[in-house]
C-alpha cells in the first residue's frame, strides 16, 4: 500500500516513519539477461543456466547492481510524492548484498524514511531499505539510498 503525500511539507512530516513493504516481484532469467545486455556484464553466474548449474549457488543469480536497480521500482510502490516539480536519486551511503537473488526467486523492498532535511529549492530523503528475498533467510541488498524532491 502506497503512502502518498502532496508537497514538501508532507513529506516532512513522515520523517522517522516507517513506509512498509512493497509486492513481490519475480527475478526473471529473461530479467537477468536484459540487465547483462544492458550493462554488457555477462559472466557465466548470472547468463549461462547449464554452467550455473554447476557454480557455487546451483543456479544463475542476478547481478547485485540489478538487484540494487530494483530499489527505485519497488520504492515507488510504498510512497508517491505529488506537487513538487523534480524528483532526482542523489546517491547511496551504504549498500551491501549479503545474499544472492537465484534466478526464479521473489523479492521486495521494506523501507523506513530514516530522515528529511532541507537543501536549496528542496528536501533531501534518506531511505534505509532492505531487499528480502522471500523465503531467504538474509536479504539481497542493505542499503541507505538518497533522493531530492524539488518544489
Amino acid at each position: 500500500m502506497s503512502i502518498t503525500v502532496n508537497g514538501l511539507d508532507e513529506l516532512k512530516k513522515l520523517a522517522g516513519s516507517d513506509l512498509g513493504t512493497s509486492e513481490w516481484i519475480e527475478v526473471t532469467q529473461e530479467r537477468i539477461d536484459t540487465f547483462a545486455d544492458a550493462t554488457g556484464d555477462h559472466q557465466w553466474i548470472h547468463v549461462d543456466p547449464e554452467k550455473a548449474k554447476q557454480g557455487p549457488f546451483g543456479a544463475p543469480i542476478a547481478h547485485g547492481y540489478l538487484t540494487l536497480s530494483l530499489f527505485i521500482p519497488l520504492f515507488t510502490e510504498l510512497l508517491d510524492v505529488q506537487g513538487v516539480t523534480t524528483k532526482v536519486n542523489y546517491g547511496l551511503n551504504k549498500v551491501r548484498f549479503p545474499s544472492p537473488v537465484k534466478v526464479g526467486s521473489r523479492i521486495r523492498l521494506t523501507a523506513k524514511l530514516a530522515e528529511v532535511e532541507e537543501v536549496p529549492g528542496g528536501v533531501q530523503i534518506t531511505v534505509d531499505g532492505a531487499i528480502e528475498i522471500e523465503g531467504g533467510g538474509k536479504p539481497a541488498a542493505v542499503l541507505q539510498s538518497l533522493s531530492r524532491f524539488y518544489a
